[in-house]
């Protein structure tokens, strides 16, 4: 193979990448940290994601839930075979990583201004490094608001991490779709949270992350509080395979999410989201 077909086939073709940590969040899902076995680190920004291979298995698309480090850190949940693989991968194994691809949350565009971000399931996992690039540099933020959701308060992530967001400045509101009596916290969907929430409509910028249901119904309850469509930003997930805008599974009318995405305002989303394609 010449150099040339080599750099050409390079996006293609999975990194390896050693576990050099693993905790357990959930029930189902685990936080792993990984680090190239050599070559240059690899820094996703918050909001990008990678395509993470799992030897003899597959790959799938995994969002970052870390910062912008020499340590790549994703946040996955076991729903299938790769993800289950990538789950139970433990320290001092290979895991296979190409990537980062897609684009980031606008953080540029909050400095200065309000930041909220409102998180559900999952989706707060490719919001953490948002969440971590804002304590990290908090003065350049007016309020940061983080809102969290979950179907039960055993589903919720990152729950040791909450009192160092608060510590750090950062108003943290958690709830529940439903919960036992000895649960002692607010119960209802995330959405809900943003009628009360302290930030200011005209100058905030907001970053969801969840089912399209709750995105979609977050991003109406903010409109509601006059926060402009345009200063909403979601982030889609679609099948991804290539990551690279070649094969097309990703195709969402007009965009494809894996190049254009993942992150889009919400004023786009709507309009790509409104249609269900056959």
């Amino acid at each position: 193979m010449t150099a040339l077909a080599a750099e050409a086939t390079a996006p293609l073709t999975p990194r390896p990448f050693r576990v050099t940590r693993r905790r357990r969040e959930t029930a189902d899902t685990w936080t792993l940290e990984l680090s190239p076995l050599g070559g240059a680190a690899l820094a996703a920004q918050p909001g990008q994601f990678t395509m993470l291979y799992a030897f003899g298995v597959g790959e799938v698309p995994i969002s970052s839930s870390g910062g912008a480090s020499d340590t790549l850190v994703h946040t996955v949940r076991a729903v299938g075979a790769v993800s289950a693989a990538i789950c139970a991968a433990a320290p001092g194994s290979l895991i296979g990583v190409r990537g980062p691809f897609g684009n980031c949350w606008p953080l540029e565009e909050a400095r200065g201004r309000d930041l909220v971000i409102v998180g559900g399931g999952i989706g707060l996992a490719p919001l953490r490094g948002a969440i971590y690039a804002a304590l990290n540099d908090r003065g350049a933020y007016a309020n940061v608001v983080v809102l969290v959701g979950s179907r039960t308060p055993a589903d919720l992530l990152f729950t040791r991490e909450y009192e160092r967001w608060r510590r750090g400045g950062i108003d943290v509101q958690v709830t529940v779709d439903s919960a036992r009596s000895e649960w002692r916290g607010k119960v209802g969907v995330v959405g809900q949270l943003v009628a009360n929430a302290d930030f200011d409509p005209e100058e905030a910028v907001c970053l969801l992350c969840g089912p399209e249901v709750m995105m979609r119904y977050t991003a109406l309850a903010l409109i509601d509080r006059h926060v402009p469509a345009e200063q909403i930003h979601v982030s889609l997930e679609r099948n991804m395979r290539c990551a690279l805008g070649h094969c097309g599974h990703c195709q969402l009318g007009p965009t494809l999410i894996c190049r254009d995405g993942p992150v889009y305002s919400y004023a786009e989303a709507a309009r790509l989201t409104a249609v269900r394609e056959l």
